[in-house]
Order: C-alpha cells, then structure tokens, then sequence
C-alpha cells in the first residue's frame, strides 16, 4: 500500500517517461495506479503532461469512482482504468498510450502474437483486441470487460490505441515497450511482403528504415 503522494508522484513520472518516448502526446492518453483495495489514483483531463504536477493527479474510489482528492476532472477513461483493476486483483497499474506503431496495428482490428520467448514474458502470448466504442463510454468499457483475460495484459482499442497493465508501475511501462516493438515487428513484415509482391518500393524504403530505429529501442 502507497499513500497519496507517492501515488500521485509515480503516475507524473510515468507520463513523463511515456511522453519522451512519443507514447503520449499533447493530453491524449492516461495512466492509473492502484493505492489500496479502494482507492486509485488517475490522471486528469485535458492537462498537458510536461506542465502536469502531482497535485493534479485524481483520487478516486475504484468501485464508485467517486472523488476523494484533487481540483481537476479526472480522465474521461477512468472507467477503462477502473474495469481492468477491479478485474485484475493482480494488476497495480493500468496504462492507456496512443503510441504510434500500436496504434496503427489497432486501425487494422486484428490481435497481435508475440514471436519470441521474451515477448511471450513480458505480455503473454497476444494482445487482444477491442472492438470499437466511443471514448470515454460505457459502451468501450463494456467492450474491454468482455475480453479481460487473467494471461493477457494489453489489448488494442480498435482505432483507439493500446491499454495495458501490470503488477507495478514500472512493469505496465515496460510492456508499452514491448507491445511497440512487436506492432513493429508485425508492420515491418507487412511492408516487406508488400515490397516483395513489387508494392509501393519507394515507400518500403523509408518505412523499413523508421521501424528498424523503433525496433532497436
């Protein structure tokens, strides 16, 4: 168990880890960390993450989501982030990126399979994916439910982006990581089968050239 400060202060860290890495932009996307059985703490809506302070960091009850600390209006996705936690006993730290590369994948509507034994680890043998729901509804939230699996810990929103979780902080960051390298990986052999059939050459280049510095992250 964490206390109010500690949590605020590791979910400001984490947006900033994740926005360097281009994983969050602008206020798109949102992080939570689970404090005790009934409490989390969210980000807020709408504040840009490098002028964000832990005092802007929301507490809220994981059952109700009802307010218990802080000024601003929490993340419209607060219900995605709660669902995944009251489902995941195991779980102190949900993630919701609009990464590039697995957001991208997301646009495609189909799951990805991890490839090596390392992947396999960190975010188990696929990311699922999430039909598509408006943001910030019951209705996504309802979508997620109906996927959580106790083995799998990201799943793609269909033209949305990527929610991920993980038994600390640190490890819900890492498989952002992961999950970016193996979207990588899956677009990298498109492209290539793509340019093998004679299929936009001059872009494959390029391409080829953007994913193999994403894969050496």
């Amino acid at each position: 168990m964490i206390d109010h400060s500690e949590a605020r202060q590791q979910v400001v860290d984490a947006c900033l880890w994740l926005a360097e890495r281009g994983f969050l932009a602008a206020t798109g996307g949102n992080v939570s960390l689970r404090i005790n059985a009934d409490l989390l703490a969210v980000t807020p809506s709408a504040v840009d993450y490098y002028l964000m302070s832990p005092e802007d960091i929301c507490i809220m009850r994981l059952n109700t989501l009802e307010a218990v600390a802080g000024g601003r209006k929490p993340s419209i996705e607060c219900g995605l982030h709660a669902a995944l936690l009251r489902s995941r006993e195991d779980a102190a730290a949900v993630i919701h990126t609009h990464q590039p590369l697995a957001s991208a994948v997301a646009l495609l509507n189909l799951p990805l399979s991890t490839v090596t034994v390392a992947e396999r680890h960190a975010i188990g043998a696929r990311i699922e994916i999430v039909p598509y729901a408006p943001s910030g509804t019951w209705m996504l939230v309802r979508a997620l439910k109906r996927r959580l699996r106790p083995d799998v810990h990201a799943y793609l929103l269909r033209n949305h982006g990527l929610i991920c979780c993980g038994s600390t902080i640190e490890e819900a960051l890492a498989r952002t990581e992961v999950v970016e390298r193996v979207a990588a990986g899956f677009l990298r052999d498109s492209i290539e089968r793509a340019g093998a059939a004679g299929q936009g050459n001059d872009l494959l280049a390029y391409a080829l050239e953007a994913l193999d510095r994403v894969r050496k992250m």
